[in-house]
């Protein structure tokens, strides 16, 4: 899609897309996003912060006196301000905005009351997540659904979730390691072996009333259209898995940028020492919005002390080596024709995992003419809803 707002950061324009489209749930509205983001500064994050801090700070103030369903807009909206004010701080994980705005935008969101909070056993801890039930009597299909690298359980609501009840589908959101919950509240890492996160999600599904068991499935938003992926190749109870997109190798966003193979990429990132490879990431921080972003919410995500280690860590991320062909259940692999992080040189991630599926699959891709092109379909979030849950019903 065409940037008309920060022509010159291709992040920030990404984000402020991402806050459009979530006004197709009530996540935002359109003139408050563009008031904000006429205050902020391309590439300063302070800026940033500032405008959607004001702007949430507003909307919970007027949900004081609302009405309820009033106040219900209004904190929803302000949820996802919260959310995306503190978005881009993470470079300095101390920092005491990040927090505040996060433990705000949390209560916001469950003060609007849309799904119920659950905590799903994990490790000695707990996920959170919640729950949404479908209306009318016996058991429904479920959608268990997660966020990526940066996504929350709450943002999963405006990304298919708040969908699911009008299609007649329960679902299950949640907070894996590394995301936004799990990071703050506990310090759990992300890690690539997704399916010792999701099948303790599925134990505990398996106990909600009115669930059909056989016909679980599951979705996962922007990284989470690899680790999805990954947990179905292990998860036998899974009816359906869905990529939004798909990702076979998530280290693709950034070997791409590199000057060595994969190989050659996955050795020096993880010698002791490699002044070229810094001194080539500092670069790209400095030429990149992207890339700047990304080394630091990645270092804070997968607890990485450097942006090398972070490449490092993040190069695991990947279902090479035989695990895409492991899946089983129907796949539906989601592509957006202008991805920002997983277009590839010569053939997209999501073209990538959809051909080396050996299961009954499924390519939807996302055009410019529908709105939808960008990464993850945040421009045309109804229209993504509501052709992946037509796919759910033919499949299940």
């Amino acid at each position: 899609m065409k940037q008309i707002m920060f022509t010159e950061d291709p992040q920030f324009w990404f984000e402020t897309l991402r806050l459009f489209g979530h006004a197709s749930y009530g996540g935002s509205d359109f003139g408050e996003v563009v008031a904000a983001a006429s205050t902020v500064t391309p590439g300063d994050y302070d800026s940033w912060h500032d405008a959607y801090r004001a702007m949430a700070d507003r909307l919970y103030a007027e949900a004081a006196d609302a009405g309820p369903v009033t106040a219900r807009d209004l904190l929803l909206r302000a949820s996802t301000y919260y959310f995306s004010s503190e978005f881009f701080l993470h470079g300095d994980p101390a920092d005491p905005r990040i927090a505040s705005a996060y433990d705000r935008s949390v209560e916001c969101f469950r003060r609007a009351g849309v799904a119920e909070p659950v905590e799903i056993p994990y490790g000695g801890t707990v996920l959170r997540g919640y729950f949404y039930r479908a209306p009318g009597a016996g058991p429904k299909p479920l959608l268990i659904m997660h966020n990526g690298f940066d996504g929350s359980a709450e943002e999963c609501h405006y990304m298919g979730a708040a969908a699911g009840a009008e299609h007649g589908y329960h679902v299950l959101t949640f907070d894996g390691p590394g995301q936004p919950s799990a990071i703050r509240h506990d310090e759990l890492v992300f890690r690539p072996d997704w399916e010792h996160v999701v099948t303790p999600v599925v134990d505990f599904a398996l106990g909600l009333d009115g669930v059909d068991s056989s016909r679980i499935a599951l979705l996962g938003v922007s990284l989470g259209g690899m680790l999805a992926p990954r947990a179905a190749a292990f998860e036998p109870r899974l009816a359906a898995v869905v990529a939004v997109d798909g990702v076979y190798d998530a280290g693709a966003a950034v070997t791409g940028a590199l000057p060595w193979d994969r190989t050659e990429i996955v050795r020096r990132a993880n010698a002791p020492e490699d002044p070229e490879f810094d001194a080539l990431l500092a670069a790209g921080r400095e030429a990149n919005s992207t890339l700047r972003w990304a080394c630091d919410h990645g270092r804070y995500v997968l607890g990485a002390a450097t942006d090398r280690e972070f490449v490092a860590k993040y190069l695991e991320y990947t279902l090479e080596g035989g695990v895409a062909e492991k899946i089983t259940c129907p796949t539906l692999v989601c592509e957006a024709a202008d991805d920002l992080f997983f277009a590839g040189e010569t053939e997209t991630e999501p073209r990538r995992l959809y051909d080396h599926l050996n299961a009954p699959k499924t390519l939807l891709t996302f055009t410019a003419e529908e709105g939808a092109d960008a990464h993850c379909h945040v421009g045309a979030q109804r229209l993504a809803a509501g052709r992946i849950y037509d796919w759910l019903d033919r499949t299940l």
